[in-house]
């Protein structure tokens, strides 16, 4: 694929191209390759498990037309600039981290650019990939089955009363209950004298 019209598809939406967002490009043409694909393949062939957010992934889902819409790029937030590309009919994965030290690597390929940020810039565009990923086959914890669930499956939390899809329930005590009631989510809901404040504007809209 064209590395040029695949960065300017990532930096669209953004109306600028950034170190990170190059470096998603070439990571996610790595993850093809290493999965035996020179374009992304049809039909949700490929999952993309990102370890951030940000326009880095803008990279990785340019290179890979893999987006969280499509349940093709999954976003499990370690703050670290690296994925794991899946190959949803064989099973196998592989996880594509940066070298370790590839900030030093990449001055040797922009050696009259003595501004970092510049110097990344061009060099990640030209940096052969072995010199710019760590590439390692690996085994999810979570069997792909699970994690592509089936679509269309819906139930009600015993607790909250909300729909979970995509066969996120957990079974606990002989209840159907969402994470957040099993286990405690990312939030908690405010109260006011014990009660919470969803249920007294629900009061006060009555």
């Amino acid at each position: 694929m064209e590395l040029q019209l695949l960065l300017e598809k990532s930096s669209r939406d953004h109306s600028h191209l950034c170190p990170r967002q190059i470096l998603g490009v070439r990571m996610g043409l790595a993850g093809l390759s290493a999965l035996g694909f020179d374009t992304p393949p049809d039909k949700k062939r490929i999952l993309v498990i990102t370890e951030t957010d940000g326009c880095f992934v803008d990279g990785l889902s340019a290179a890979t037309n893999c987006t969280v819409g499509h349940r093709t790029l999954r976003v499990e937030d370690y703050g670290k600039a690296a994925a794991t590309f899946v190959d949803t009919q064989t099973g196998r994965a592989f996880r594509v981290a940066p070298a370790l030290d590839i900030r030093q690597r990449a001055y040797a390929y922009a050696p009259e650019e003595p501004r970092h940020y510049f110097a990344q810039m061009q060099a990640y565009q030209v940096m052969p990939d072995d010199e710019m990923f760590a590439v390692t086959e690996v085994t999810l914890t979570t069997p792909i089955e699970a994690i592509l669930s089936r679509p269309g499956v819906r139930v009600h939390c015993n607790v909250c009363g909300e729909e979970i899809m995509n066969e996120r329930e957990i079974k606990q005590n002989g209840l159907t209950l969402c994470k957040t009631c099993a286990h405690g989510g990312y939030y908690q809901t405010v109260e006011r004298d014990g009660i919470p404040l969803y249920a007294l504007s629900q009061e006060a809209a009555l």
